[in-house]
């Protein structure tokens, strides 16, 4: 692939034999696991030092197992990506929420208007905490926090919920910023 089909800055993008012996490995479980390397992982090999941090943080956001499911956390991708109209995030995440739901239409619902998706009590007070967040996080407060407490969250779920959603406005902006190209893998396979 061709560096203006993954971003828009003409940065060096080693090509995988040019990386050190680690990231290669990590790579190919990318491979062996999904399918392809997500272009945002290729896009940080430019920077090992940043690479490896991206990797360990998403890792640990993503994939650590203390409390929010597998499902909580890429709802909550989605929808901070939607409410962010993050092009890569928006079609990377979709394509994760469906393979954890496999049901393409629950999946578009909570991408388009999660609100209009037939969600839990608890996981419509989660994503709306994050809309919030999203929106307009000075506005957070005391009552919000409470409404997930009321929804049994506990106060460390609170805090990945916040982690999660924070995560992905951040890497919205560097994926929008970079003009960051989904993968082909994510439209038409599943």
């Amino acid at each position: 692939m061709k560096k203006k089909e993954i971003i828009a800055l003409n940065i060096d993008i080693p090509q995988p034999d040019q990386l050190p012996e680690e990231t290669q490995k990590y790579l190919n479980i990318c491979q062996e696991k999904l399918g392809l390397v997500p272009n945002v992982l290729k896009t940080y090999t430019h920077e090992m030092q940043q690479f490896n941090a991206f990797s360990q943080l998403y890792n640990a956001i993503m994939f650590a197992d203390t409390g929010l499911t597998p499902l909580e956390r890429e709802m909550i991708a989605v929808v901070v990506s939607s409410i962010n109209r993050c092009l890569y995030c928006c079609v990377s995440h979709s394509f994760n929420l469906g393979k954890l739901v496999n049901d393409k239409l629950l999946v578009k619902k909570i991408l388009v208007n999660y609100k209009a998706a037939d969600l839990s009590k608890k996981n419509l007070a989660m994503l709306d905490f994050v809309s919030k967040l999203t929106k307009s996080s000075y506005l957070i407060d005391e009552a919000d926090r409470n409404n997930l407490r009321k929804e049994n969250f506990s106060e460390n779920h609170i805090l990945e919920i916040i982690e999660v959603c924070s995560f992905f406005n951040m890497t919205n902006r560097l994926a929008s910023g970079t003009n960051m190209q989904p993968n082909q893998e994510y439209y038409f396979s599943q």
